[in-house]
């Protein structure tokens, strides 16, 4: 169903919005991360592996659309700050596994909680009838696109 014409499009807010909301919950996360030492972009990666069950630099660039070099950097912070590993596959010495150390599955445990604050902050304005209203929409858009992240968490409720 085409919502957008190119006479219309710029009357438009939906694009903009989608985006200044990712903006904001990155601010948000940013900030009630700031005491673990971590950012979003990095509380993303640590989910992916805790919760997702990432284990290689592969899964994480396709989960987060993330290139190579971004995620090699990212992996290179994680790994110096002591909260991840990365070694060699034994069945494929091209492969690189990912695990959480001592350290990141403590921080991962504290993940929820953060989240939860973080996102309480952020659609605290919101009843709940609307939040689930948002979800509800949002998911229907991401399982249209066949988003592989929000059809496993359907497969799995």
């Amino acid at each position: 169903m085409a919502h957008f014409t190119s006479e219309t499009f710029n009357e438009s807010l939906f694009g903009m919005l989608l985006g200044r909301t990712e903006n904001l919950k990155n601010r948000i996360l940013d900030k009630h991360l700031e005491p673990q030492g971590v950012t979003a972009q990095q509380f993303k990666v640590l989910i992916m592996i805790a919760r997702f069950c990432a284990e290689t630099p592969a899964d994480l660039c396709r989960m987060l659309s993330l290139d190579s070099g971004s995620m090699t950097r990212m992996l290179d912070r994680l790994e110096q700050k002591g909260l991840l590993s990365r070694a060699r596959s034994e069945s494929d010495r091209r492969q690189v596994r990912l695990a959480l150390t001592r350290a990141g599955q403590a921080l991962s445990d504290l993940l929820p909680l953060i989240g939860a604050q973080a996102m309480n902050e952020m659609v605290g304005v919101l009843e709940h009838s609307e939040l689930l209203t948002l979800e509800k929409i949002l998911t229907k858009i991401l399982v249209a696109s066949a988003d592989p992240i929000t059809l496993a968490r359907i497969a799995r409720q």
